[in-house]
């Protein structure tokens, strides 16, 4: 494994810069990929807004060179190899097949896409191709849930018997709170699971290595009526006090979800985009027969570990202390808190070593289009249980 480290670092590293990327999306996430592309030494060639005008305010405020009018102008410039889609939810499926025609490989936000039968679509058509195609599920790669997958895969915490958590945040908890997530049409029947639910059940499923087989759900809307600002609001900012209209929310505010996986293992986990002074508090917690473990991503340089008949260990990132998986993520010395940011380079930097060298690995620790798709195959069934008030199962085949 150590080889493999040595040799994913000197990959990236024999001249990323001759990769241009592209970004479609100038948001609070799409600035984020831009930022870790440049630390990555990635040539981001140019930058695709909601409107050129806003696309050329990005782009100056970024030190991009060039701002797009239009997805076909970005596609037609052969500068451009690989393009990042950080665009609303709604646009995911047709701009992601329009890039996979022009033959560039692609990075999707998550949700990969609207429906489970878009996604799969985009599966097949990932299949065909001879393209890198990841789901931007950046949460795997903070160093110590890399560490924590390695734990699972050489059996240190026996068999999976409980996952547990919750992903929390405030940032919507006001009903002058504004965002496109918000709007069904934009964002998706399912909001809190969809944009944040998800990124649990793909790290919970990565680490362990298990997928969900059944839920039972309860979803829940407290702000049934919110202020919608005239004009655009970007996520996490304050909608402010200007002229409003007042639109009435049919997404969900929290789920409650049961879950059940394929080894017999049993889950729960709370989603909340409406909890005081939770910002972005994502945790965990894998039970064993032999250990368990646990992580926080607001504490994300700490790993819980926890023993029956030994004291229980708190291991600090340190790449010096960690397994092979978790000391390949890591880019600082331990006490230098790798963040939120950081997951994206480390993210970043596996793609782009694939790209590099022209396919990809056999095993890549980054989210396929599958896992975007199994993604859209346990929100279609949250939707189900929440409706019927009933355990729904997740067909094998389809997966």
């Amino acid at each position: 494994m150590l080889t493999e480290v040595t040799l994913l670092r000197e990959a990236i590293g024999s001249g990323p810069g001759s990769i241009g990327a592209a970004v479609i999306g100038t948001g609070f996430i799409g600035t984020v990929h831009v930022q870790a592309l440049r630390r990555l030494g990635i040539n981001v060639v140019g930058v695709l807004g909601s409107s050129l005008q806003r696309g050329e305010q990005a782009a100056q405020a970024l030190g991009v060179s060039r701002a797009y009018d239009t997805l076909d102008t970005l596609l037609s410039d052969p500068a451009v190899q690989i393009v990042h889609v950080t665009s609303p939810n709604q646009f995911h499926f047709e701009q992601v097949k329009q890039i996979l025609a022009s033959d560039r490989h692609v990075v999707c936000e998550k949700p990969l896409t609207m429906t489970s039968q878009e996604s799969a679509e985009l599966v097949e058509l990932a299949a065909k191709s001879n393209l890198i195609t990841a789901v931007n599920y950046n949460t795997r790669f903070y160093p110590l849930n890399q560490h924590a997958r390695q734990m699972v895969t050489e059996d240190e915490l026996g068999d999976i018997r409980l996952i547990s958590g919750h992903y929390m945040q405030d940032w919507l908890l006001f009903d002058t709170d504004w965002n496109w997530r918000l709007e069904a049409d934009k964002g998706g029947p399912l909001r809190a699971v969809g944009d944040i639910g998800t990124h649990w059940i793909d790290l919970t499923s990565y680490i362990t290595g298990l997928k969900v087989t059944s839920v039972m759900a309860e979803l829940s809307t407290f702000v049934k009526t919110r202020q919608q600002p005239v004009g655009p609001v970007e996520t996490f900012s304050q909608a402010g006090s200007g002229e409003t209209i007042a639109r009435k929310i049919t997404t969900d505010d929290t789920a409650l979800l049961l879950l059940r996986y394929e080894n017999g293992a049993r889950g729960s986990v709370v989603i909340s985009q409406v909890s005081p002074g939770r910002k972005n508090s994502m945790q965990w917690q894998i039970d064993g027969s032999k250990s368990g473990a646990s992580w926080d991503s607001e504490i994300p340089d700490h790993l819980w570990i926890g023993h029956r008949d030994r004291a229980n260990q708190i291991l600090q990132r340190d790449a010096a202390l960690m397994n092979a998986r978790g000391a390949a993520a890591a880019a600082l010395p331990g006490g230098h808190v790798e963040g939120f940011a950081d997951s994206f380079f480390a993210l970043f930097r596996e793609i782009y070593a694939d790209v590099s060298n022209g396919k990809a690995s056999s095993h890549p620790g980054y989210a396929s289009f599958a896992d975007g798709h199994y993604e859209m195959l346990v929100c279609d069934a949250v939707l189900r249980s929440a409706e019927q008030g009933c355990w729904v199962d997740i067909s094998p085949n389809q997966r």
